[in-house]
């Protein structure tokens, strides 16, 4: 047990790391209509705003709609400098919703294709791999439970390449292999997504939706 317990601290620290930047932001005005795929999608968009990190004036905000089955429509926010590369994205729900929590158990490989909805507040917890968790420039965005995974293996890989102690190091080679076994289909997992604000969700009949 103290074995796993020691994964889930590093992949705890390396994600709380990644999202702690300096965040600022500017009101949002109509700009120019795009579309995707074969539903339309209304995209605003502002550009030559200052960046918030390298302070040149080459940060683009946009806005769009989009309509997530199961659960309504979501407006969907982000923010790119052309300079720094800096980027910050979050998502809210149309209509409010209380605080959520939600529980899938992932089976098997097929289910990594189960769709999710996580805010900038949510906390994600993967029991024994990692927890995503909310900071400052955390982002909110509309994936699967593989990108969920995937977040975490490329968290876990960068630290294993720039980490100097050993036993660190080593520490993360084993968690990328568990990691590996779950995007194989070859070990189950639990995916826990906890929400003040409401605007996430775990779009399955499987999902156990709790109080939070």
């Amino acid at each position: 047990m103290f074995h796993f317990e020691c994964h889930l601290i590093l992949a705890k620290d390396i994600l709380f790391w990644n999202e702690t930047y300096v965040f600022g932001y500017t009101a949002m005005a109509k700009k120019e209509t795009k579309s995707k795929d074969k539903s339309e999608m209304k995209i605003d968009s502002l550009g030559g705003q200052p960046c918030p990190m390298c302070r040149k004036n080459t940060l683009t905000l946009m806005e769009s709609q989009d309509e997530v089955p199961y659960f309504g429509k979501v407006f969907l926010f982000s923010m790119k400098c052309d300079s720094c590369k800096y980027y910050k994205s979050d998502i809210e729900a149309e209509s409010q919703k209380p605080p959520c929590k939600y529980t899938f158990e992932v089976q098997s490989k097929e289910d990594l294709n189960v769709r999710v909805v996580k805010s900038s507040e949510a906390t994600v917890k993967i029991p024994f791999v990692g927890d995503i968790i909310p900071g400052p420039a955390s982002e909110g965005y509309v994936t699967n439970i593989e990108g969920i995974v995937n977040k975490i293996k490329d968290q876990v890989e960068s630290l294993k390449n720039s980490e100097e102690d050993e036993v660190l190091k080593n520490k993360a080679k084993n968690l990328l292999k568990k990691i590996m076994k779950v995007l194989w289909g070859e070990e189950k997992i639990k995916l826990i997504i906890e929400d003040p604000s409401g605007n996430s969700a775990i779009i399955s009949e499987r999902a156990v939706k709790g109080k939070y």
